[in-house]
C-alpha cells in the first residue's frame, strides 16, 4: 500500500476573499480560496489548485504580465512570490502592514502595493536566479491623509494612480521628473474605489462608493484674472529641444488635470464595491453591494448592460485581456462567475456550501464525489475538473449524510429536517422521499450493496428505520440504542447491518433475519462513527477518547485497540489554555474509511491532522496536515505572547464594530435559523474534518474539511519510484532500444524507471499489429499493474481512443487467469479502467447524440426547403396550396 498521497485539488470552495484576476492569456481566472489560490481554467473546464499557502487568509493576489510570477498577500502583509506555472515559492517577504492591493507594472519589472497611506514600488526579484536579499525597494510614496485603497498603472509604466479613504486620487511618477510634483485629484465625497488610465493615456477616471464617476482630462488655457494659478509646462513655451522633447515625453506628468464630466450611476439603496476598466474598448465595469453589476462605455457614460447576479454584495470584479468576459466574485455567498458579457451568457458559474460540509461520498466509478452541507444542499463535483455540476436544494436543514447506492445510478442522502431522499443520477431529480411515522433527525444512513433497503438512525429517538427503495414504504424499525445513533453501515455482503452509538455500544444487526435480537460490543468510550472492512469480517469503530476499536465480526468481540489520540493531536485554540502538546483530550476520530484492499485505514476527525495506520501492524504510516491557515482555529501549535491583551488573545476579540462598511457592521443574524452557524459572526473556524473516504480505485482520498473538499492522490508525476535498475537503465538506452525496434524491451525499461514521460513516448511508439505479441510476453508481477495503470492515465488524457482499447482488450485476454487469481492486489487498478471505459463511453454517447440531432436538424431543414420549392412552383402556376 502506498501512502504518498500528495495534495491535488481544492474543491467546494470557489472563492473567499481578496481579487479575482485572469490570465494573460484570458482563458483562466485565478480566485483566492482560504490561504490557497485557485485556478479555474475557462476553455478545458477544469480546476486546479496550487499547492503553495500562505500564512493566513489571502487578501490580495497579482499574476505578472508574462504569467510566470504570482504574488500571493495574507490579512498579515505577509508575502509569497511564486512560480505559477509549477506553484513553488521563489521568496518570502513580510510588508509589516495590512496590504489592499498589489499590483504589477504593464512592463513586468516593478511591483506596487498599497502600505497603509503609503504607496511602495519594490524591483521586481528574478526567478533565474537565487539571491540573498531578491526584494529591492524602488521608492516609497507619501502624500495621502488616509489608507490607501488601489493603484492602477499606467501602459508605459511610468506612471501610476492611487486611491484612498481620504476620498482623493494622486498620480505619481515611477521615476522623478523635473518640475513634478504628485498630482492630486479631490473632489469626491466617499471613498475613492478606483482610478484608471484610458488608453491614449489623456484621461483618467475615478470611482467613488457613492456612486460618482469623475472624468479628468487636460485643461486648455489658464484664466488671467485667476492669478493664482501657475501656467503648467505643458501650456508654457519651451525655449529648447531637450525641453520639448521632455514634455513629450512625459506629457501625462505635465498635463494640468481638471474635472471634464461628473457622472452617477443613480442605483438607489446600494453603494458601488468594485470597479475595473478596460482601456482598449473604454468599457467601465462596475460591482455594487446589492448584487448588481454594469457596463458603461466611458467617456459618454452609456450604459452598455445592467444585471443582478446574486443577492449580497460583490466583493470583486476582473476584466479578461479582450474584454469579452467577466469575473465576479462574492464573499458571503462564496460564489465565483465569469460573464460573457456580448452574449449574455454565463461562461463559468460555481458555489461551494454557504458553511461547512457534512459528509461526502464517492460514486462506484470514483469519477463524482457527493457532499453534504450545513446549508441543507447537496452538490455533485466531478473529481478530475472540480467543478460543481448539479446542486440538489430539496432539503431544509443540515445534511448529516450522502451514500451512493452500489448498483445503479442512485444517491441517497439523510438529513435533520427528518427526511431521507433519493436522487436519480441520469436525471438529476429526487424521485424518492422517506420520512418516518413521527418527525426526527437522522445523523447517519447506510444503503445495502443491491440499493433495495435503505436505512437511517435518528438522533432523537435512538431508533433505526428501515425502507424499501422500489416501494418507499417503511419495512421496520430497529430499537435497542439508547443514545443518538452516529454511524451506521452494511457488510459488503448485505447480510449484516452494523451501528454505533453514543450509548458506547456497537451492534449487529441480521435485517434479513427473522430474530432482531442483538449483543452489543460494549466500546470504552462514545462510538462517533464505524466502517467495514473490503471482506467484512471486521469493523473499524472510532470513539470520543481518540481511540480505533477493531472487532471481529463472527466472534464479536474487540480483538486490537490503536490509541490515535497523540497521532491526531497538534494545535490549540485561541482560548485554550492549554498547550498543543497537553491538549489531547479534545482531539478524537468522526470518520474511519477503510481502503480498496482493506490494509489500510484512513482515519479524521477534530483536529487539522488526518492519519493512515497500517491495518495488519496497527502503526501509523502518515500524518497528513489539512491545513497551515492561521486564520482558522487549532493550527497553532505554540502561544504567542505578543497577541495576548488585558482582554484576552487579539485574535478571540470581536471587531465586527470596526469594519469600514456601515453593512458589514451591522449584525443580521435572526435567532433560530435552521442553517449555518448560530455563533459565525462571534467565533472564529476551527480547522478540521468532518468525514474522509478513500475512492473506489484507492488512488485518491476525499475529506470535507473547514477549507473545502480536499482531494489527495498517489502522483505519480512527482515521485521517482523505480525497481530492479542497474548501470544500463537509462532514459538514453531505453529510447535507443525503441529506434532499434526492441519493443517489448524499451518497454520493460520504461516501466523499471516509471517514468510517466517516457512510457508514453514508447507506448505511442508501439505499432498496432505488435500489441497481441508483446501482450502475451509481458511478464505479470509488476510490471502489468504499471502498465495497466499507465493505460487508465492515458485513456482519460489523451484521444488515442481505439489504440488504448486494443491494449486494454489484449491484456485482459492474454492474463486474465492470473488477474483472477490476484483480484484482491488488482482490484484498484481494475476499478480505475471501469472508470476511465464509464468516462470514455459516456462522452461517445453524448457525442453520438449531439451529432443524431444535428443531422436530424439538417434533414428537416432540407425537406421544409423542398417543400417551400415545391410550393413555390405550383403557385408561379397559378394553383394554391395549403402549407
Amino acid at each position: 500500500m502506498k501512502s504518498n498521497f500528495v495534495f491535488q485539488n481544492l474543491c467546494g470552495t470557489v472563492y473567499r476573499q481578496g481579487n479575482v484576476v485572469f490570465t494573460p492569456d484570458g482563458n483562466s481566472v485565478l480566485s483566492p480560496v482560504g490561504n490557497r489560490v485557485s485556478v479555474f481554467d475557462l476553455v478545458n473546464n477544469k480546476s486546479r489548485t496550487l499547492p503553495f499557502e500562505n500564512r493566513k487568509n489571502i487578501a490580495s493576489i497579482a499574476l505578472s504580465p508574462d504569467g510566470n510570477v504570482l504574488m500571493s498577500i495574507d490579512e498579515d502583509g505577509r508575502a509569497l512570490l511564486v512560480h505559477f506555472r509549477k506553484g513553488t515559492v521563489i521568496h518570502h517577504i513580510s510588508f509589516k502592514h495590512k496590504v489592499n492591493h498589489v499590483s504589477f507594472s504593464p512592463d513586468g519589472k516593478y511591483i506596487a502595493i498599497t502600505h497603509g497611506h503609503k504607496i511602495q514600488v519594490w524591483k521586481t526579484p528574478s526567478t533565474l536566479v537565487r539571491e540573498f536579499a531578491p526584494f529591492e525597494l524602488h521608492r516609497e510614496y507619501t502624500g495621502h491623509h488616509d489608507e490607501v485603497v488601489s493603484v492602477c498603472w499606467s501602459k508605459t509604466s511610468r506612471y501610476f494612480i492611487t486611491t484612498s479613504r481620504d476620498m482623493t486620487a494622486r498620480l505619481y511618477t515611477l521615476n522623478p521628473v523635473e518640475g513634478f510634483k504628485p498630482k492630486q485629484f479631490a473632489g469626491h465625497r466617499d471613498v475613492v474605489i478606483g482610478a484608471f488610465f484610458s488608453h491614449d493615456e489623456k484621461t483618467i477616471y475615478t470611482v467613488s462608493r457613492d456612486g460618482a464617476v469623475f472624468v479628468w482630462s487636460a485643461k486648455r488655457g489658464v484664466s488671467e484674472e485667476d492669478s493664482d494659478v501657475e501656467m503648467d509646462i505643458l501650456d508654457a513655451p519651451t525655449t529648447s529641444a531637450s525641453g520639448a522633447n521632455l514634455v513629450l515625453e512625459h506629457t501625462v506628468a505635465y498635463t494640468r488635470w481638471g474635472i471634464q464630466n461628473r457622472h452617477f450611476f443613480n442605483q438607489p439603496g446600494t453603494k458601488v464595491v468594485c470597479a475595473t476598466f478596460h482601456p482598449k474598448s473604454s468599457l467601465l465595469i462596475v460591482g455594487f453591494s446589492t448584487g448588481i453589476f454594469g457596463l458603461w462605455e466611458m467617456p459618454s457614460f452609456t450604459s452598455v448592460h445592467t444585471l443582478s447576479i446574486s443577492n449580497e454584495k460583490i466583493s470583486s470584479v476582473a476584466v479578461s485581456p479582450s474584454g469579452e468576459w467577466l469575473a465576479f466574485g462574492a464573499a458571503k455567498l462564496g460564489q465565483l462567475l465569469v460573464w460573457e458579457w456580448q452574449s449574455e451568457s454565463y461562461v463559468l458559474k460555481q458555489q461551494g456550501h454557504y458553511y461547512d460540509m457534512n459528509t461526502l461520498s464517492f460514486s462506484p466509478d470514483g469519477q463524482n464525489i457527493a457532499t453534504g452541507g450545513e446549508d441543507g444542499k447537496v452538490k455533485l463535483w466531478n473529481a478530475q475538473s472540480g467543478f460543481c455540476f448539479v446542486t440538489f436544494p430539496e432539503h431544509t436543514a443540515s445534511v448529516s449524510s450522502v451514500e451512493f447506492a452500489k448498483q445503479g445510478q442512485v444517491l441517497f442522502t439523510a438529513s435533520l429536517d427528518g427526511t431521507v431522499r433519493a436522487y436519480d443520477m441520469v436525471r438529476y431529480r429526487n424521485f424518492r422521499t422517506f420520512t418516518s411515522p413521527t418527525p426526527v433527525q437522522f445523523s447517519s444512513l447506510a444503503v445495502d450493496p443491491s440499493g433495495d433497503v435503505v436505512c437511517a438512525g435518528s438522533q432523537d429517538s435512538f431508533e433505526i428505520y428501515m425502507w424499501s427503495v422500489q416501494t418507499g414504504k417503511l419495512l421496520d424499525v430497529l430499537t435497542g440504542h439508547s443514545a443518538p445513533v452516529c454511524g451506521l453501515s452494511f457488510s459488503p455482503s448485505g447480510e449484516q447491518l452494523a451501528s454505533a452509538s453514543w450509548d458506547r455500544s456497537i451492534r449487529l444487526w441480521s435485517v434479513f433475519g427473522r430474530s432482531r435480537a442483538t449483543e452489543p460490543v460494549t466500546l470504552s468510550s462514545e462510538a462517533t462513527a464505524l466502517a467495514y472492512s473490503p471482506d467484512g469480517k471486521e469493523i473499524c469503530a472510532s470513539t470520543l477518547d481518540g481511540q480505533l476499536s477493531f472487532i471481529d465480526v463472527e466472534e464479536g468481540q474487540i480483538k486490537s485497540v490503536i490509541e490515535g489520540r497523540k497521532d491526531i493531536s497538534g494545535g490549540r485554540r485561541v482560548d485554550d489554555r492549554l498547550t498543543a502538546a497537553n491538549n489531547a483530550a479534545s482531539k478524537y476520530f468522526n470518520s474511519v474509511t477503510y481502503n480498496a484492499d482493506g490494509s489500510c485505514v484512513l482515519a479524521g476527525g477534530q483536529s487539522k491532522y488526518v492519519v493512515i495506520y497500517d491495518r495488519q501492524e496497527g502503526v501509523m504510516i502518515k500524518k497528513f496536515q489539512i491545513s497551515e491557515n492561521l486564520s482558522l482555529d487549532g493550527t497553532l501549535e505554540m502561544l504567542d505572547n505578543r497577541k495576548l491583551t488585558a482582554a484576552g488573545p487579539i485574535d478571540s476579540i470581536d471587531n465586527t464594530g470596526d469594519a469600514s462598511d456601515v453593512e458589514d457592521r451591522l449584525d443580521k443574524s435572526l435567532p433560530g435559523a435552521s442553517r449555518g452557524d448560530l455563533s459565525k459572526r462571534r467565533y472564529r473556524r476551527e480547522a478540521k474534518t468532518t468525514c474522509v473516504k478513500f475512492s473506489s480505485t484507492g488512488r485518491s482520498w476525499a475529506g470535507c474539511s473547514t477549507e473545502g473538499l480536499l482531494i489527495y492522490s498517489l502522483d505519480n508525476l512527482t515521485n521517482f519510484d523505480p525497481f530492479d535498475l542497474d548501470l544500463d537503465l537509462t532514459p538514453e538506452n531505453t529510447l535507443k532500444k525503441l529506434e532499434e525496434k526492441e519493443y517489448l524491451i524499451s518497454l520493460i525499461m520504461a516501466l523499471k524507471l516509471n517514468e510517466r514521460n517516457l512510457i508514453k513516448i514508447i507506448y505511442e511508439k508501439i505499432p498496432t499489429t505488435q500489441i497481441g505479441l508483446l501482450s502475451k510476453q509481458l511478464p505479470n508481477e509488476n510490471y502489468l499493474i504499471k502498465f495497466l495503470n499507465f493505460i487508465n492515465y492515458h485513456l482519460e488524457n489523451t484521444p488515442h481512443v481505439e489504440f488504448d482499447l486494443i491494449w486494454i482488450a489484449s491484456l485482459l485476454t492474454s492474463h486474465g487467469k492470473w488477474i483472477v487469481i490476484n483480484k484482491s492486489q488488482l482490484a484498484p487498478t481494475v476499478r480505475g479502467l471501469i472508470r476511465g471505459l464509464s468516462g470514455l463511453q459516456g462522452s461517445v454517447t453524448k457525442l453520438s447524440d449531439q451529432n443524431t440531432f444535428s443531422i436530424d436538424y439538417i434533414l428537416s431543414q432540407i425537406e421544409r426547403d423542398e417543400k417551400v420549392n415545391h410550393a413555390n412552383g405550383l403557385s408561379d402556376l397559378g394553383i394554391q396550396v395549403d402549407m
